[in-house]
Parts: structure tokens; sequence; C-alpha cells
């Protein structure tokens, strides 16, 4: 039996305990998003997989066209109407295009609490810190950052 110090497997159990506590949170209400929620984050990405594929432009006008942001919201789907709204407002940014106005009761609505991507929740709470937390508020982009969606980076997908 190979021999490892006692001291470093109490850490990680304690760490690993701390992950644990996190995964066992749930999704709550409208306003009461978990920190974990795993068919979020699957969301996140398959949205930023669609805008690789499609592009920007037409990504922006096949989420209006079809109404999808309306859909989500009338079905009380708020995280995810507010990630595709931002995205729409932030490719709509970049490519110098109104905003559509159509959306605009939405966009008086956020998250109540932060949402951040579970990588960064999880590397926290192991560390103990929320310094993974406070960079990723501080370099999210604006128009996901409105809705208490914290999102810094939307094309960096396989």
């Amino acid at each position: 039996m190979p021999n490892y110090d006692i001291r470093i497997i109490y850490e990680v159990c304690k760490n690993w305990r701390k992950v644990v506590d996190i995964m066992k949170l749930t999704k709550k209400t409208k306003n009461e998003f978990s920190l974990y929620d795993n068919a979020f984050e699957r969301y996140k990405s398959n949205i930023c997989h669609v805008l690789k594929e499609k592009g920007d432009l037409d990504f922006i006008f096949s989420i209006i066209e079809n109404g999808d942001i309306h859909a989500l919201w009338s079905t009380q789907k708020y995280p995810e109407c507010f990630y595709l709204l931002a995205m729409v407002d932030y490719l709509s940014r970049i490519n110098d295009i109104p905003l559509c106005s159509d959306f605009n009761e939405i966009r008086r609505h956020k998250m109540k609490h932060p949402v951040y991507p579970i990588g960064i929740t999880i590397q926290d709470a192991v560390a103990g810190t929320n310094t993974a937390r406070m960079k990723s508020l501080a370099e999210a982009i604006p128009e996901f950052k409105e809705f208490n969606i914290i999102e810094c980076e939307v094309r960096d997908v396989c």
C-alpha cells in the first residue's frame, strides 16, 4: 500500500466536500437561480456552438425571427432567456446593429443574484476564496452583466 501523507488526504477530502456541497444546490424560482445547474451550462455551450456555426448576423436574425427569446420568457426559463437576449445584444453592439426594441420589457429584469460559470464557482469553493469570481466579474461582457449573468467568453468553443 502506498504511503500517503494524511494531511494531503485531509485537504483533498475537505475540498471535495466543498464541491459536493455546491453540486447539491438546486434550481429555484425566477430570481433564485442555483450556483450549479448543469442544464444551464449545457444550454450556454449549445448557444455558443450555434453562434460559431451560423456566424454573428445569421445568429442574431434567426433568434429574432424564430421568437426564441419570447418563448423562453413565456415559459419562465429566465436564465436561458436572459442569456440568449444578452448574446443578441452583445452581437448587435459589436456589429453596429441597433438593439431590437421588441425585448425592451424583458431588458428591465435580471437575475436576483449573479450567475457564474460553474468552473469559476468550483474554483473559488475549492480555494476558499472569491478571487476567480471577482476576476470574472471584472472581465464580464457588459450585456451579460446587465442580466446578472457572468460571461467572459462566447467564442472559445471546440
